[in-house]
């Protein structure tokens, strides 16, 4: 049995953050209904490196986070369909919607509203800046919050900066964040019998991402700088091999003098960070003319033999690729898709269970796909517009 089998989501999310949250549950066996506007459907059906999914509204940036999910369409602007949604409610644990703060309340969808009827509801709200505040109203995506965050302004290089990081990784983290967060305030619910209002807001997340360096510059005021590919200790940092870049990994005090003792550099090897700060400049020279002598596969291969972390850079594909990666299971791969897609592969979890853990079981639904299954559960006949979304058989 599977963590939050039995517990039922209803998914009111579009685009990535809230989808990627309900996704952590709906692998640990949570029966995730995803709601959507028949006419305006979750715009990352529409977003991805294939063209014809995308016409298709099966994206590869919706198929990324919807398997295990059941799709069903409303229009919340019309009064009939806000009533199937609180029908459904009554039914569920939890609710996520990430619309524009105060929304649903408008809708009469907000918190106080549902958890009238049903008081044991956890009901979770992601936005931008959160659901109060002089900012509260205002909307933004992660690169937005990457910029307003300052996390954007200590990436980069001296000279080059400042530099959006290539991943959307501030969605992801409040993705994996309000997973984190629903599954403790289910966890609390099974103490104290009551719901829970949860307020995720993506720049919060974003700090929490600069915890160290936002306790920096409390502490001090001196801004933190972007130092590339670089670190303040020099065994610490990337440097060009004979073919390719090798990223070093020698950290600790420990870690610097296993490198320098296997590169045949003992006079190098400090007592102290003060030390390796002192001495930064002729580290970088030795390790630059050292790092050329081999290609960064060798450099790998050799330090990690001998217990000193590092790395040749990599590009997506090698990382793919690569055996250990192959054998965590980090990756499913369906053998069909709902939409006709062949071969769909799909990330699954960053961990495993010994038992029980993260499966997925069933495709990405086509928009519409569970509606007649849903409203049959809820007792709704003859709702109108709810036929689902017919995709073209795959070439």
């Amino acid at each position: 049995m599977r963590p939050f089998e039995g517990i039922r989501v209803i998914d009111v999310t579009h685009v990535l953050a809230g989808p990627f949250a309900t996704y952590q549950l709906a692998v640990l066996g949570a029966d995730v209904i995803k709601v959507e506007d028949p006419d305006d459907p979750d715009q990352s059906r529409g977003v991805g490196c294939d063209k014809d999914l995308n016409r298709r509204k099966m994206g590869t940036s919706f198929l990324t986070q919807a398997s295990n999910k059941r799709s069903i369409t409303l229009d919340l602007k019309q009064g009939k369909d806000r009533e199937i949604l609180k029908k459904l409610v009554a039914t569920a644990d939890v609710f996520v919607e990430n619309y524009r703060p105060g929304a649903f309340e408008a809708l009469g969808l907000g918190y106080e509203a549902l958890a009238a009827i049903n008081p044991r509801l956890i009901y979770a709200s992601f936005s931008a800046f959160g659901q109060e505040g002089p900012r509260g109203t205002q909307t933004a995506y992660d690169h937005v919050i990457q910029a307003t965050s300052g996390i954007m302004a200590m990436t980069g290089t001296k000279d080059v900066h400042p530099v959006k990081l290539g991943s959307p990784v501030i969605d992801y983290a409040t993705g994996t964040t309000g997973a984190f967060a629903l599954a403790a305030a289910l966890f609390q619910r099974e103490r104290t019998g009551k719901g829970q209002r949860i307020d995720m807001a993506m720049l919060d997340v974003a700090m929490i991402l600069m915890s160290s360096h936002l306790t920096g510059y409390l502490h001090n005021g001196a801004h933190p700088k972007p130092h590339g590919n670089s670190h303040p200790h020099a065994t610490n940092s990337a440097y060009t091999a004979k073919d390719g870049i090798v990223m070093l990994g020698a950290s600790n005090l420990r870690q610097q003098k296993r490198l320098w003792t296997v590169l045949g550099r003992p006079d190098m090897i400090k007592k102290t960070n003060d030390e390796r700060d002192a001495d930064h400049a002729r580290e970088v020279a030795a390790l630059t003319e050292i790092m050329r002598t081999k290609s960064a596969a060798e450099w790998e291969e050799f330090l990690q033999a001998r217990h000193v972390p590092a790395a040749r850079v990599r590009t997506m594909g090698e990382a793919l690729s690569d055996p250990q990666l192959l054998s965590r299971g980090v990756i499913h791969r369906h053998a069909k898709g709902a939409g006709g897609e062949r071969e769909l592969s799909v990330p699954l979890a960053a961990f495993t269970f010994a038992h029980g853990g993260p499966r997925i079981d069933t495709p990405p639904p086509m928009l519409g796909q569970h509606n007649d299954q849903i409203f049959a559960e809820l007792g709704e006949t003859g709702v109108p517009r709810r036929r689902p979304q017919r995709a073209p058989r795959a070439p």
